[in-house]
C-alpha cells in the first residue's frame, strides 16, 4: 500500500466521528491501495499502517482503536467482526544469539482472518497465523498458532475452549 496515503488517511480519521463516513473512508484506503468490499465499516480511530497487501471482505466491521500493520499481506474475509483494542500484525524478527540484539533481522509473514469469524476485545492477532472460519477469538487472547474452522479459542497463548460445530 502507499504509505503516504495512508499517513494521510490516518490524518483525517481522527477529525471523523468513530461511526460515520465508512464510504469515504473506504474510498481513501482504495486510492492507498487496499482491497476493501461492499458494507466495510472500519472505526474512525482504527489506526493501518505499513506498505503490505491489505484485503477486507464485504460486511466486516473493525471496531474501536485497532491496529492493523502490513508489512506483507493481511486477509480479513466476509462477515468477520473485529472488536476494540485488537491488534493484527506481520512483522517480526528472527531470534538472533549470536547478535548484540537477540532481535535479528526483521521478516514478514501473513495473516489471514476466514469468513464469519468474530475477534473479541484486547485481541492480539501474530504474525503466520490464519484463523479458521466462523471462529471466536475470546476476548484478551493472544494468538500465535493458526485455527481451525467453527471452534472457539482464548487465552494466552490462545488454545481450543471449544467446539462449535
Amino acid at each position: 500500500m502507499n504509505t503516504i496515503i495512508l499517513y494521510i488517511y490516518n490524518l483525517i480519521t481522527v477529525f471523523l466521528p468513530e461511526t460515520k463516513f465508512f464510504k469515504l473512508k473506504n474510498f481513501i484506503l482504495k486510492i492507498a491501495g487496499a482491497t476493501i468490499g461492499k458494507n466495510v465499516r472500519i472505526c474512525s480511530s482504527t489506526k493501518i499502517l505499513g506498505n503490505g497487501e491489505l484485503i477486507i471482505g464485504n460486511n466486516t466491521w473493525v471496531g474501536h482503536q485497532g491496529l492493523i500493520i502490513s508489512s506483507s499481506k493481511i486477509m480479513i474475509g466476509a462477515d468477520v467482526d473485529i472488536a476494540p483494542r485488537v491488534y493484527i500484525g506481520t512483522g517480526t524478527h528472527e531470534i538472533n544469539i549470536n547478535c548484540n540484539n537477540i532481535a535479528g533481522k526483521g521478516i514478514s509473514k501473513d495473516v489471514q482472518i476466514d469468513d464469519g469469524t468474530w475477534i473479541g476485545v484486547n485481541c492480539t492477532i501474530l504474525p503466520g497465523v490464519y484463523i479458521g472460519k466462523k471462529n471466536i477469538i475470546a476476548a484478551g487472547s493472544i494468538v500465535t498458532k493458526s485455527t481451525t474452522k467453527e471452534n472457539m479459542y482464548g487465552g494466552i497463548p490462545a488454545k481450543l475452549i471449544k467446539r462449535l460445530s
